[in-house]
């Protein structure tokens, strides 16, 4: 998508994330990846949701939807009103349980949308920092998360300057292995991470989603 394209759907995202009930308690939206970095066109949206854990929840919901509709969790991983409003986007994992980072997906992006989301209970920054040291720990640079990010929106406020910098492409980012340098990473492991990255982004298709919790 070009560059005002890419904007413009990150605006009506974080419209949803502010007007709509979603599958959980959202706190933060953040942009990252090639719309923070000026490309135009944006061959991938990169979006981070921070979500809040669902607090007591509904186990008489929870029962009667897995009764319905096999899935358990719907009152305790993903909102009741939200599941019993919209069964047909209820997401599993594997075990059976709504899984929050799918039925997310389900509510926000298309499947054929080349939009990548992140969805994790901790915020942004945090996420990074754990992902990278987790990363480094057991060699596995796929699992680096690009700390250039922007944020979008946080606890019901919106950013008007961020999209605006975002639309002019002002923002001044430093290479993905300078970043990753700056937190921490060697020069040489900092360069393997960034190109296993670029590798796994260019066999992306259509939207994807992974959700963390830390």
């Amino acid at each position: 998508m070009d560059r005002e394209q890419a904007v413009a759907r990150l605006e009506t995202l974080v419209d949803r994330v502010e007007r709509e009930t979603m599958p959980v308690p959202v706190r933060e939206v953040w942009a990252f990846g090639d719309v923070a970095l000026g490309l135009d066109p944006v061959e991938r949206l990169d979006v981070y949701v921070t979500k809040d854990v669902i607090m007591g929840g509904d186990r008489e919901a929870a029962a009667e939807f897995a009764a319905e509709y096999g899935v358990k969790g719907v009152g305790t991983s993903v909102r009741a009103e939200w599941a019993e409003a919209h069964p047909d986007r209820v997401r599993a994992s594997d075990n059976g349980y709504a899984a929050p980072e799918k039925c997310l997906a389900a509510e926000l992006i298309g499947d054929e949308e080349p939009i990548h989301l992140e969805v994790c209970n901790a915020s942004f920054e945090d996420n990074v920092r754990q992902r990278l040291k987790g990363a480094l720990a057991r060699d596995a640079y796929e699992e680096v998360l690009d700390p250039r990010g922007v944020c979008l929106w946080v606890d019901g406020t919106r950013d008007e300057e961020a999209f605006d910098r975002l639309r002019e492409a002002s923002l001044a980012m430093p290479t993905l292995p300078a970043a990753l340098g700056m937190l921490g990473a060697d020069e040489d492991v900092a360069n393997e991470a960034a190109d296993v990255l670029k590798r796994r982004r260019a066999e992306q298709e259509g939207s994807s989603v992974r959700g963390d919790m830390v």
